[in-house]
C-alpha cells in the first residue's frame, strides 16, 4: 500500500471519527428537544419518601422533589402536570439517569466531590440542606449519639450514609454492626422487626420515616447531625442547555420567596411592580428564557403554577404537612438560612 494510500485512510478515519464525536455531541445536546417531542419531563424519583416523593390514593405524586420536575415541565411546557414520574430504588438512581431512562433525578441525591466528577452527571442545584442523623427506639435509653456504642445499625445500600457512619463510629472510637438494604422499605422493615436498634439515613427521611412507623411514639430522632447532605436535582453531563433550565427552575422559586412573589399574589405583583428584578423575571422586561429556549413567560408560569420555595416547602414538609419540619438551614438567606440564588439579571 503506497504512502499516499495510508495517508487517505488516515484522514477519513478521522473525518468519521469527528462526526461521531459531532453527532453524539448534539446527541446529548438535545434533552428540551426530545422532551418537546415526547410531551412530557421524565423525573426519577423516591418510591415512597412523603415529603418529597410519594403517591396518594388516586396516583398522584406530591413533595419536595416532585415540585422541582413540576417547575420544569411549568416552564417548558406552561403545564406543571406534564411530568412521568418513575419511582427508582437507590442503587439504580445513576444508571437510570445516564441511560436515559429519565431527564431529571430529582430523589434526595446528595451533592458530593466524586458523584459530581465521577458519575457523568451534573448537580442542577439545591433543594434541601439535610444532615445524616439517628432514628432509635427510646426504650434503649440513648440521648445522643455517643451512647450508640455496639449499636445494629440499618442504612440503605448505595448511599453516602455508609461512609459517614463509618468516619463517625471510628472518629468516636465505637463499635457497631452495620445492616445495609437495598431500599426504605426493606430498611423500615428491618427496623420495625427488631433487626436493628437505630436507622441510620438523613434528618429529613427520618422524620418523614417516624410518620410511618406502626408506632411512632416509640421512637426518636436523635438531636446530633453527623453530615453535610446538600440535597438536589442531577442531570447527565453534556447537556448545559437542560442543565440551565433544570438549575433555573428551582432558582426561580427561591428567589420569588425572596422577592414576596407566590402563586397567590403574581398576577396583581405582575400588574402593579416597576422593580426591574421583578420585571425581568415575569417576563415584562427583556427575555431572560432565550438562552435556555423558553418563552418569555416560563419563570411566570413557575410562579403561578407550582408556587415559590416556601410554598413548596410549607406544603410538603412543613408547617401545613404531617412532618411539621422547620425550616432551619433552609429558610431564605434574609430571614437567617442558608437558601439563596443567583440574582436574575
Amino acid at each position: 500500500m503506497s504512502r499516499n494510500n495510508v495517508k487517505e485512510i488516515l484522514y477519513r478515519l478521522i473525518a468519521v471519527s469527528l462526526l461521531i464525536i459531532g453527532f453524539t455531541a448534539r446527541a446529548d445536546a438535545a434533552t428540551l428537544q426530545d422532551v418537546e417531542q415526547r410531551g412530557v419531563v421524565r423525573c426519577g424519583v423516591s418510591p415512597e419518601l412523603p415529603g418529597f416523593s410519594a403517591q396518594d390514593a388516586k396516583g398522584n405524586w406530591s413533595g419536595l422533589d416532585v415540585d422541582v420536575c413540576r417547575a420544569v415541565a411549568a416552564a417548558v411546557f406552561n403545564d406543571p402536570g406534564k411530568v412521568e414520574f418513575t419511582p427508582i430504588q437507590t442503587t439504580q438512581r445513576f444508571k437510570a439517569l445516564l441511560e436515559g431512562e429519565i431527564d431529571i433525578l430529582s430523589r434526595t441525591t446528595t451533592w458530593t466531590l466524586t458523584r459530581d466528577t465521577s458519575e457523568d452527571i451534573d448537580f442542577a442545584g439545591v433543594n434541601y440542606y439535610d444532615g445524616q442523623g439517628f432514628l432509635v427506639y427510646k426504650d434503649l435509653g440513648v440521648r445522643t449519639a455517643l451512647g450508640l456504642g455496639g449499636a445494629r445499625v440499618c442504612v440503605i445500600e448505595g448511599t453516602t450514609s455508609i461512609k459517614n457512619l463509618n468516619d463517625y463510629f471510628v472518629l468516636n472510637r465505637m463499635m457497631y454492626e452495620l445492616k445495609s438494604f437495598p431500599g426504605v422499605k426493606e430498611a423500615v422493615a428491618a427496623y420495625e422487626n427488631k433487626q436493628c436498634d437505630v436507622f441510620s439515613s438523613d434528618q429529613s427521611a427520618l422524620y418523614s420515616i417516624l410518620t410511618r412507623l406502626k408506632d411512632p411514639r416509640g421512637s426518636q430522632v436523635l438531636p446530633e447531625v453527623i453530615s453535610k447532605e446538600p440535597l438536589g436535582p442531577a442531570v447527565r453531563e453534556g447537556d448545559d442547555q437542560w442543565a440551565d433550565i433544570v438549575r433555573w427552575s428551582l432558582l426561580i422559586m427561591i428567589n420569588a420567596e425572596e422577592l414576596a412573589i407566590s402563586s397567590a399574589n403574581v398576577d396583581h405583583v405582575r400588574e402593579v411592580s416597576r422593580t426591574p428584578a421583578i420585571r425581568r423575571m415575569l417576563g415584562l422586561e427583556g427575555d431572560i428564557g432565550a438562552g435556555m429556549g423558553l418563552g418569555r413567560n416560563w419563570a411566570y408560569n413557575i410562579i403561578r403554577k407550582v408556587g415559590n420555595y416556601a410554598e413548596s416547602f410549607d406544603r410538603n414538609v412543613g408547617k401545613d404537612s404531617a412532618l411539621k419540619m422547620k425550616r432551619g438551614l433552609n429558610a431564605n438567606w434574609r430571614n437567617g438560612g442558608i437558601m439563596y440564588a443567583p440574582p436574575v439579571r
